[in-house]
């Protein structure tokens, strides 16, 4: 018996997933949630072999869901929007399903499903800070997750962010220091460009925490931030610098 997992903001739409499911002998919906952080719950609790997941739902959205896990189950995604389909398949998503969701549809996407578990394929875990802010162009929030519990990093609070690893150091107003399975490249890539500038090779920095520009030797460069953190600056990040102040 295969455990599925309905997350979804829409009653209607969980209603009918679970109506198609009901086909299949060999799936048991072990739980629905509306939500994200009731959708992590369940997770943790049922470990369904599949997840039927919105993108846009309130609290945390779909991909932000995903980034949390670091064992996902086979992901359906089930949405009414068209446009976030790649990032769906780069995230290792099996099938991707427009709403209203038609029955053959749901079919193909079981079809792929059962290859897989019958299959004993390996799961892979979707690549970190893929997801795009479902509401703007570029992500006005990060969401992490520490000790079990998932907090919510607006743009604005960050300073900068540093390599470490297989993870990225977040640093914030507050002084706070939060991980994030994740590199910096796709950090840099998720933020709005004009706002966080990659300086060196390990660091993003906010460009409004930046106070002045220090020589520091012949090649490289200092940012003085507001808190007084002093970050290096490459000579490459010297001339996105520039170009983003209009030095």
């Amino acid at each position: 018996m295969y455990k599925a997992l309905i997350v979804d903001d829409e009653p209607l739409g969980r209603q009918l997933i679970r109506r198609y499911l009901q086909a299949y002998e060999q799936v048991e919906v072990v739980a629905e949630a509306a939500d994200g952080f009731e959708g992590l719950k369940r997770l943790g609790e049922e470990k369904p072999d599949i997840l039927f997941l919105d993108i846009q739902m309130p609290k945390v959205n779909g991909f932000e869901l995903l980034e949390l896990l670091d064992d996902p189950p086979y992901v359906i995604f089930t949405t009414a929007f068209d446009q976030y389909a790649l990032q769906a398949f780069e995230a290792q998503a099996v099938d991707y399903l427009l709403t209203p969701i038609e029955k053959d549809r749901l079919d193909q996407a079981m079809q792929k499903c059962f290859q897989l578990l019958s299959a004993g394929a390996q799961r892979q875990s979707p690549p970190p800070a893929l997801a795009p802010d479902v509401y703007e162009g570029y992500q006005n929030r990060i969401v992490v997750k520490e000790n079990g519990l998932i907090r919510i990093i607006a743009a604005s609070e960050i300073k900068y962010i540093e390599a470490c690893d297989d993870y990225v150091s977040i640093h914030t107003d507050s002084g706070g220091r939060h991980l994030k399975k994740s590199t910096l490249t796709r950090m840099e890539h998720s933020l709005d460009p004009q706002a966080f500038l990659r300086v060196h090779r390990s660091y993003l920095v906010a460009v409004s925490q930046i106070t002045r520009i220090e020589s520091f030797d012949r090649e490289s460069h200092l940012a003085l931030l507001r808190s007084g953190d002093r970050i290096p600056v490459s000579k490459s990040g010297l001339s996105r610098l520039k170009q983003n102040l209009g030095w």
